[in-house]
């Protein structure tokens, strides 16, 4: 792609004068930049991207996109472009680079506190049921068919995003799930993204550290449900909003989408529990293309809820109803998400991402419910930690939330970070009272908290080892050291 054609998606900006060159990249960091390329300089958090010019015109640079032209060295003779947000701008021209892949695809965008990885997950079970070949982009990997990505993080900078899509389609894609981050929003990461629907989860205390207020962290997700939505040309567009939320109750929707509610007891898309166990629901659901009824391969009313999303996507998408149903029938689950670690030492072990008060909630509740309904006895176990240089605030919340669920509770280390383990505990342990002391217990080292709860639980107790699910890693300090809670749990049932 030339200079000419790349500056043309920028509103305003004259282009006629441009030359024809080819350019040999878009960078964002001056470390990467090639000759050639374009380098557009970004302000963050705790680094100014205007700073490292220099660095990116010693390295080739032809072409700036920068806030500030008074950044740029004099004696400069290549092109600068001026604009108000560099990181509106980087948006766009990332997505113009790989000539817009997201037009050609059915993109689907998921947004919320939790719930995220297991709906795009469900989506891409349903779409593929329908003969559209998905590729799925979130927090676990990027994957299309057996050909799977690493992710570093949830919703991934433009320049990687769209690169990502562009991929997916050459490889035959026809849809992309897609998780976004309230980070990625705030950023504006995904403006470019043509999305077809667009789904809300729940809002619950998480991200505190970057929002600040939980107003602010739920404006960044309302941006997906207009800002964005306005901007799609793509016709018809559908919110699908989970309204036994409170916060689902609040989001404005952009006039031109469909909306179908899911959730409540009034909503468009609903359902009501048959039976539950450790392993699966039947339910019975409600929909705008009809009624059926689901075996779920899952426990609790919270995956129910990422169900009946996943299955509204579906639906938008004009997957027919019993294939939708079919899908999610036949879904294996999500790594890490009420993960089952199978065993023949008559316990029942799992591992759940859940690291906020909500999340973890959703999953007690749940594994409470089902032990009520089998009329057992068995006590329920959890092990949780919290993770370094992160909301500190929900720390408390979250022992008080393991608390109310749960007979024990063994605290632990997660991703400590750069903080110390045993600050981050002293902390979480505020939100344990004086008489519930009995209840909980403290073992910093994460293996022997694992290891040491599975060899004390009695046959039919249930163990719940919450916040780090799929991660196959622990952060401690700023290096990443190989660890993870299912193999942990594997070995600990194996020496029980």
């Amino acid at each position: 792609m030339n200079l000419r054609s790349l500056f043309q998606k920028i509103p305003g900006l004259a282009t006629e004068q441009l030359s024809d060159q080819q350019i040999h990249g878009l960078f964002n960091d001056a470390r990467r930049v090639v000759p050639g390329s374009v380098f557009i300089a970004i302000r963050g958090n705790t680094v100014d991207g205007h700073s490292f010019i220099p660095d990116a015109i010693s390295k080739g640079a032809i072409a700036l996109v920068v806030e500030d032209r008074q950044a740029v060295p004099a004696n400069f003779s290549g092109l600068v472009v001026e604009v108000p947000n560099t990181r509106e701008t980087l948006d766009v021209l990332a997505s113009a680079l790989q000539n817009e892949p997201g037009q050609d695809l059915f993109c689907v965008g998921v947004t919320g506190t939790n719930g995220k990885t297991s709906i795009t997950y469900m989506v891409e079970a349903i779409l593929n049921e329908g003969k559209i070949p998905t590729g799925v982009i979130g927090t676990v990997n990027h994957h299309l068919g057996g050909k799977v990505w690493p992710s570093d993080m949830t919703t991934p900078d433009p320049l990687f995003l769209q690169k990502r899509l562009r991929e997916f389609l050459d490889d035959g894609a026809r849809a992309v799930a897609l998780e976004v981050s309230s980070h990625a929003l705030d950023q504006k990461r995904v403006d470019s993204v043509p999305f077809n629907a667009v789904v809300f989860t729940n809002l619950s205390r998480d991200h505190l550290d970057y929002h600040e207020t939980m107003d602010k962290y739920f404006q960044a997700k309302q941006r997906l449900f207009t800002d964005l939505l306005w901007k799609t040309e793509k016709q018809p567009t559908y919110a699908i909003i989970n309204t036994a939320d409170k916060y689902g109750r609040r989001l404005h929707v952009a006039d031109p989408a469909v909306l179908w509610t899911y959730g409540a007891a009034d909503s468009d898309i609903r359902f009501e529990i048959i039976r539950m166990d450790f392993s699966l629901t039947h339910f019975k659901v409600q929909t705008p293309a009809g009624d059926g009824e689901i075996s779920l391969p899952m426990s609790g009313n919270h995956n129910v809820l990422n169900a009946l999303a996943a299955l509204g996507v579906g639906l938008a998408a004009g997957v027919p109803l019993h294939l939708c149903i079919t899908a999610l029938e036949k879904f294996t689950g999500v790594p890490g998400r009420l993960q089952s670690v199978p065993n023949q030492k008559k316990l029942s072990v799992f591992v759940d991402y859940a690291h906020s008060p909500d999340a973890l909630e959703n999953v007690l509740t749940a594994l409470t419910k089902v032990r009520e309904n089998l009329q057992s006895s068995a006590r329920i176990w959890t092990i949780f930690g919290c993770g370094g240089d992160r909301d500190k605030g929900k720390r408390p919340l979250m022992a008080d939330m393991a608390l109310r669920f749960s007979d024990q509770v063994v605290i632990t280390s997660d991703n400590p970070r750069t903080e110390s383990p045993e600050s981050i505990i002293e902390e979480i342990m505020k939100g344990v009272p004086l008489h519930k002391k009995d209840k909980s217990s403290v073992v910093v080292d994460r293996k022997e908290a694992i290891t040491r709860t599975i060899l004390n639980a009695q046959d039919g107790d249930v163990v719940l080892i919450a916040g780090k699910g799929h991660e196959d890693y622990q952060i401690i300090g700023t290096q990443k050291f190989p660890f993870s809670d299912v193999k942990v749990a594997e070995e600990a049932l194996q020496g029980r």
